[in-house]
């Protein structure tokens, strides 16, 4: 079946949109020693820059179909891509690490709403036997932002300054607010339910106030019983938040019956522990490259290339290879991999020859595409029809909290470590070696989550893995 004009129109806005999302989820990372100089900051304090807009996209995540459904999906996406384009100027004028953070949490606000809502877009303009094409076509800016990111970074720091790692999201912007004021169709909106304003305050509080304290351990020297409050809080609004689903469950977020399915409880859980040391890496490998190895922006970026493009070509082999194993196998051996070649990055050093880096790289890329398609997938598969919005919703939120709790457990490690080894003259190269294993121990562990499964597990998702991008 063809697709019409505007429905190809609609398909690059929201193209557009994942575009400018996955890219700046990647390319500030080559860029942090940089602004960390410009700024006058320690490289190691930097991590606070990506965790305040992952914290932002998991907080805001669960709201945005809500917002879509009140305000329409045209007005909401354009909303979306007009405060990330301001965020991203804010970002290019900061003049401190405080005000850059500020503007990161303002660009998280649009970030939140690109994909979900683009997402949406496509789902109520696209019959079912089109959804499968669409999907897949977003998809693809979705992954070349991640694989141009890290290069496209330190290109501009190395030839222009970091400014410019956020200004470029400009031309991308005005391009994305002219094309949707113009040619994205009104679509229309459902009719809206109350929104739980209170179970989404009681999760918003539990994921600020558990990142915070995990931040306060290395950034803000915060005193031991400021973290066990924070933590107090944090794990008392969980419970709030249990309490409200229970008591009115036919309002709640997240209706407490998505656990009921395993899979889904089992998925989930994994998700958030296995991507714990997932998510740190593209955060310390430039970080690692830049301050121990004496590379130049451009080549710490183009060294993560490996990870991405194994990443692209090993996709589409991840669901036969998945089925034919079986979820419980194919999760305990593969996260136990993925552990090891997190624990192998420690061998990263001046000595190392360039080929067996590059060999490590694209492993890790490999085994980290097949780790993300089987979770996500397991996830998923079992969820009944009434529960595939709040369970896509739930995933999403899960996967960026995990993504700003491993930057925040990295940061914590690196900078301990860093403390730990400067003490005893040795160089920062040693931190960075100690928090890898310490990340791969963590994956290890999350093997005995994949080990609850049933062991026939096997069954094919009934849920197109491509609705989780």
């Amino acid at each position: 079946m063809t697709l019409t004009r505007a429905n190809k129109t609609l398909l690059w806005i929201v193209a557009t949109g994942f575009f400018m999302e996955t890219l700046d989820s990647m390319i500030v990372n080559t860029a942090l020693p940089a602004m960390a100089t410009s700024l006058n900051e320690s490289p190691l304090a930097m991590h606070s820059v990506i965790m305040a807009y992952s914290l932002t996209l998991a907080v805001l995540i669960p709201a945005s179909g809500w917002f879509a459904d009140r305000f329409g999906i045209k007005k909401t996406f354009l909303t979306a891509i007009t405060i990330f384009s301001l965020g991203s100027i804010l970002c290019a004028l900061s003049p401190n690490l405080n005000f850059l953070i500020a503007a990161r949490v303002i660009q998280g606000v649009g970030g939140s709403m690109l994909m979900p809502i683009g997402r949406l877009a496509i789902l109520r303009v696209f019959p079912q036997s089109q959804f499968l094409t669409a999907m897949s076509f977003v998809a693809v800016p979705a992954l070349i932002g991640p694989l141009i990111g890290p290069t496209l970074g330190g290109f501009l720091v190395q030839y222009a300054s970091w400014h410019w790692i956020f200004l470029i999201n400009i031309p991308v912007g005005v391009v994305g607010i002219y094309s949707t004021l113009r040619f994205m169709p009104l679509i229309p909106a459902y009719e809206v339910s109350k929104f739980d304003l209170k179970g989404f305050s009681l999760l918003a509080i539990m994921m600020v106030s558990i990142s915070m304290a995990m931040e306060g351990v290395s950034d803000y020297g915060l005193q031991h019983a400021t973290l066990l409050l924070l933590l107090m809080v944090g794990f008392a609004a969980f419970a709030g938040y249990v309490f409200h689903a229970v008591r009115h469950p036919e309002r709640a977020l997240f209706p407490l019956t998505l656990f009921k399915t395993r899979s889904f409880s089992i998925g989930l859980v994994g998700n958030l522990f296995a991507r714990i040391g997932m998510a740190a890496t593209p955060f310390l490998i430039p970080l690692l490259l830049q301050m121990s190895l004496g590379y130049t922006p451009v080549e710490a970026g183009s060294t993560m290339i490996p990870i991405a493009a194994a990443a692209i070509v090993c996709r589409r082999f991840a669901p036969p290879f998945i089925m034919a194993i079986g979820y419980r196998k194919f999760l305990i051996c593969n996260t136990l991999i993925l552990g090891v070649l997190l624990m192998s990055l420690a061998t990263v050093s001046a000595h190392e020859p360039s080929w067996v880096r590059v060999i490590q790289l694209i492993l890790f890329g490999t085994v980290n595409s097949l780790q993300f398609s089987a979770m996500n997938s397991l996830t998923l598969k079992d969820l009944v029809s009434r529960d595939t919005a709040s369970g896509n919703s739930l995933l999403s939120m899960t996967q960026m909290l995990a993504m700003s709790f491993g930057v925040a457990n990295a940061g914590a490690l690196l900078t301990t470590f860093h403390a730990y080894f400067d003490r005893l003259g040795q160089t920062p190269i040693h931190a960075f070696q100690a928090t890898f294993i310490c990340l791969g121990v963590i994956t290890c562990f999350s093997t005995f989550i994949f080990g609850q499964l049933e062991r026939n597990t096997k069954n094919p998702p009934t849920h197109s893995p491509v609705e989780v991008v």
